[in-house]
């Protein structure tokens, strides 16, 4: 293209002309769509002895899980827990012990899922790994198995539901529903008693109940034993155990040995 000046362009326009613009490159196909193969219509068409058969894309199952994690309610840095980055090497029984009870869990999950005991209790003392290996094993179900998972944790889930009602049927009914539903830290104690209102225990009811008589998988993690969650209320406390009781972990033991936190403490 002629170079012209910033005169001739004046000029031009004075004498009511559009200037010349230098082309820009034409926008390809493949960077408008976020998949070139299928132009984000989820498949394609595709030759198939002779007939254009419609063709699902990759891309549909990545969207799928992409929108199954957006949904969990568990966070971005959470969603990149997995298996490998838990710490087993020098921990007691009780750990390693947790840990090969979660992985056996996500092993059987097919077969279970719709049975009476599809469910799994981590329990016992803070910092010991319960909620990492329960967040590994809703992001592998939620990325392998495309299983949607719904995470609440006790005392920041009721804090939120306290400071607006409005939300409480909506969420209840979420938390009913939900394909797994991961309730973290039940019950946690403050100044050493359990956290455990009594509107608090019949929310939990009534949902736990439904998952119970519905054959919903529940993920539960707690610093209460089995014996403690039924103090708090047998009903709710017997029916988490019957459902828990093939996949549950206690773990005891001293604090600066179990707490992952504590590592390099003493």
């Amino acid at each position: 293209m002629t170079t012209r000046t910033i005169e001739q362009i004046l000029a031009d326009l004075k004498n009511g002309k559009r200037p010349l613009l230098a082309a820009r490159p034409e926008e390809s196909d493949e960077s408008r769509f976020d998949c070139p193969l299928c132009k984000d219509q989820g498949g394609y068409l595709k030759k198939q002895l002779g007939m254009d058969v419609w063709v699902k894309c990759r891309c549909a199952a990545e969207r799928k899980v992409e929108r199954i994690l957006g949904a969990s309610e568990i966070t971005g840095a959470f969603r990149k827990l997995d298996f490998k980055g838990f710490i087993t090497r020098g921990k007691p029984q009780a750990v390693i012990d947790a840990y090969e009870c979660a992985l056996e869990f996500v092993e059987n999950f097919d077969t279970i899922k719709n049975c009476r005991k599809n469910s799994i209790a981590l329990l016992g003392r803070p910092g010991s790994g319960k909620t990492h290996l329960l967040t590994a094993l809703s992001n592998y179900v939620m990325r392998q198995k495309q299983t949607p998972v719904l995470y609440f944790p006790f005392v920041e889930g009721f804090t939120d539901l306290k400071n607006d009602f409005d939300l409480l049927d909506a969420k209840l009914a979420r938390m009913k529903q939900a394909d797994v539903l991961f309730i973290d830290d039940l019950f946690k104690p403050l100044n050493g008693k359990p956290r455990a209102t009594d509107w608090q225990i019949e929310q939990m009811y009534a949902v736990v109940n439904y998952r119970y008589l519905n054959h919903k998988p529940v993920l539960l993690s707690s610093e209460l034993a089995c014996d403690e969650l039924v103090q708090v209320d047998e009903a709710l406390g017997t029916r988490l155990y019957e459902m828990c009781s093939d996949y549950l972990v206690i773990i005891h033991g001293n604090p600066y040995e179990v707490n992952h936190r504590l590592e390099g403490a003493r």
